[in-house]
């Protein structure tokens, strides 16, 4: 493939941010709209080709048709900073079954946002939001970041740009400037990405310091022609005796590439909002709701996923951080499900439906081994990340069309709006469906190979994380019946009453809808695995159907049912049940609507320990110590000063009467230094 169409796909989304970020204040509001939604426009156009090309053109660079694998194409790659003849840090275009299928993913939601972004950032009487231009310019830049950080060749280059998302990010949950709440979510965002991200950064350095090389190729592949590749076990399983065979000391048990991916999961923890580094996340839904949808939905969170996808090969090699990586997301998911089952703000309990999401990809990942149906596992991981990014997006921008009518985040002031926003309402529906995992639609089809995958792992956690899915597709149903029966919305008085939104925001939410509906009739066995060869030999509409394990698949579906069925009885109307469950479990459902107190428990870390304990002593010793000793010698030296200068009279007489003084006072020293 020629580098001019990956060129553009990366220059385009950064050209719209430079033009709308330097010259937007000077271009009319449509305008603005019209040309990031243009260019994004493109910019997908252009990633589809590119997915398209890789996946069906059959193209030796892309596929050994003798072995039925896909292979790894550098389309380009360019030397930036020199180390050593090895160690060098580039510039480049990797295309592969995880970044051709990012591509596609990134490019769709970031445009529906786009789109969606023309009517949901101005209010019922068309005024525009202030700072409307520069909103898009930060879409831009994010999705710039994005698709940089998918398609880097080298760690170092993933990293880069893995700070640039984090940067973007800031702009974006931070974009309501003046409102307080927004800034402090912008700041908290950033702060514990940074963390996480700096354990990314010790893990790239042990890697690179120990391996010589930053190259994705060079860790997990082996080159079959020139810039053509093939992963390769065995190349990492070569990295792993360079570790072995080195005088690398073991640190509490684990050596010391255990504690490189280790490292470089925290990196993905802290992006993909994993426990203890998830309190960002939720707070992060005080920007705006589009931003929701893409940063929190599909693109940024997975981050972390993508990152444990892309060095696969080397987790193969070191199942301590395999394990460690399974119950992070297993703890995470049971956890956000459960707190998701107590919010009333329908941002928050999407948030929390991302952050369990998320973990189950983790799960996923966590538990692939190449011996059990061929790496499953990771096949699951990442149709699950494609899935999810469709119908969690839909959730997100049919939230933003609830509170664009209603005016409110919270559900108690959305009940019974079915019949006032028809589309919205099926739109939802069908969002809610598929992340229930309900057949046919998207979930369904993605969950269930997780848990198959899960069971072939460990029976502990396939009986976990099919409890989890219950939880969702109980608090998914919960939110559903409380916006849209429950009673009849009363329209305050002097009011509109509240009405589906313009085409710009309701044609996302068909189309994100339709796509969720069939999004799982996906090959993507044959598309996406961990080492490129296929998982079927004959592939049609139905092969996902086939190739199920209808036992796992059939106790998954009779969970969701069993619990949408629950949701129905206690929210579809107005009931005492939901009054009685809380205070049957009182002590449950406290610690579940509060987070379980983590943010206190920082809070009291940072204030009371940190602050308080750590950092007050500091500063007054500082202050007083350091400071103090300082200002006494200013404070002495000004004090000789003002009691000398009296000898600076100007009077020469009085100056040869200090002369003549002091010469006999050293000749009189001389001579008793002599005697």
């Amino acid at each position: 493939m020629q580098p001019v169409i990956p060129i553009i796909i990366l220059a385009l989304p950064l050209a719209m941010f430079l033009v709308l970020g330097l010259f937007g204040n000077k271009m009319s509001h449509r305008l603005a709209g019209v040309l990031g939604t243009a260019g994004m426009g493109v910019t997908m156009v252009l990633a589809y080709i590119t997915a398209f090309t890789y996946f069906f053109s059959g193209s030796g660079e892309f596929y050994d048709a003798e072995t039925h694998t896909r292979l790894q194409s550098v389309i380009f790659n360019h030397d930036w900073l020199a180390f050593t003849d090895n160690l060098v840090i580039r510039l480049g275009f990797l295309l592969d079954p995880i970044s051709a299928l990012m591509l596609v993913v990134i490019t769709t939601i970031s445009f529906m946002v786009h789109l969606y972004s023309n009517g949901y950032m101005r209010d019922h009487h068309g005024v525009w939001e202030k700072g409307f231009q520069r909103f898009y310019a930060f879409l831009s830049l994010f999705s710039f970041s994005m698709l940089g950080l998918v398609v880097a060749t080298n760690i170092f280059q993933m990293y880069m740009f893995w700070e640039l998302v984090g940067a973007s990010s800031y702009l974006l949950i931070g974009f309501y400037y003046t409102k307080p709440s927004a800034v402090s979510a912008s700041k908290k965002a950033f702060i514990v990405t940074r963390f996480a991200d700096l354990g990314f950064l010790l893990g790239i350095l042990v890697l690179s310091f120990y391996t010589g090389t930053f190259n994705f190729t060079d860790l997990t592949s082996t080159e079959v022609a020139d810039g053509v590749y093939r992963i390769s076990e065995g190349t990492a399983e070569g990295i792993k005796n360079i570790f072995a065979t080195s005088a690398a000391p073991v640190f509490m048990g684990g050596s010391v590439l255990t504690w490189a991916l280790v490292l470089i999961f925290m990196g993905g923890m802290g992006k993909s909002a994993m426990m203890p580094l998830h309190i960002w996340l939720p707070d992060a839904m005080e920007g705006p709701t589009p931003v929701s949808a893409l940063i929190h939905a599909a693109t940024m969170v997975v981050a972390g996923v993508y990152l444990v996808a892309r060095l696969f090969p080397l987790y193969l090699m070191e199942t301590a951080a395999m394990d460690i990586i399974v119950v992070v997301g297993a703890l995470t998911a049971l956890y956000a499900a459960m707190v998701a089952c107590t919010q009333i703000d329908i941002k928050r309990v999407l948030a929390f439906s991302t952050i369990s999401q998320i973990a189950f990809m983790m799960v996923s990942l966590g538990v692939a081994r190449p011996e059990f149906h061929h790496g499953l596992g990771y096949m699951a991981g990442m149709f699950h990340l494609f899935t999810h990014a469709m119908f969690k997006a839909l959730l997100f921008l049919c939230a933003g069309a609830l509170i664009h009518a209603i005016g409110s985040n919270d559900y108690t002031a959305m009940h019974g709006l079915r019949k006032h926003m028809p589309v919205t309402h099926i739109t939802f529906l069908i969002g809610c469906l598929a992340i229930a995992g309900i057949i046919p639609f998207a979930g369904f089809f993605s969950k269930d190979e997780i848990l198959t995958a899960t069971l072939g792992h460990s029976t502990l956690w396939y009986v976990w994380m099919s409890a989890v899915a219950g939880l969702t597709a109980f608090y998914m149903f919960r939110l559903y019946y409380l916006i849209f029966w429950w009673k009849e919305h009363k329209v305050p008085q002097g009011h509109h009453a509240p009405h589906d939104q313009p085409w710009t925001m309701t044609l996302p939410l068909v189309i994100l809808a339709v796509v969720s509906c069939f999004a799982g009739f996906v090959p993507m066995g044959n598309l996406v695995t961990w080492n490129g060869h296929e998982m079927f030999d004959n592939v049609s509409f139905f092969t996902n159907l086939g190739a199920l394990d209808w036992s796992v698949a059939s106790i998954s579906l009779l969970v969701a049912i069993a619990a949408i069925a629950l949701a129905t009885v206690m929210y579809k109307k107005e009931n005492p049940l939901p009054s009685k469950m809380k205070n049957a479990l009182p002590n449950l459902w406290r610690w579940c609507h509060h987070r379980f107190y983590w943010d206190e428990l920082y809070m009291f870390i940072t204030h009371k320990i940190i602050f308080g304990c750590i950092s007050k002593p500091i500063a007054w010793f500082d202050r007083h110590i350091v400071d103090g000793t300082m200002d006494a010698f200013a404070t002495m030296t000004q004090k000789a000063s003002y009691a000398i200068r009296s000898l600076q009279s100007g009077n020469i007489q009085m100056y040869v009467w200090f002369y003549l003084i002091g010469a006999l006072l050293l000749g009189a020293i001389t001579a008793i230094c002599l005697m």
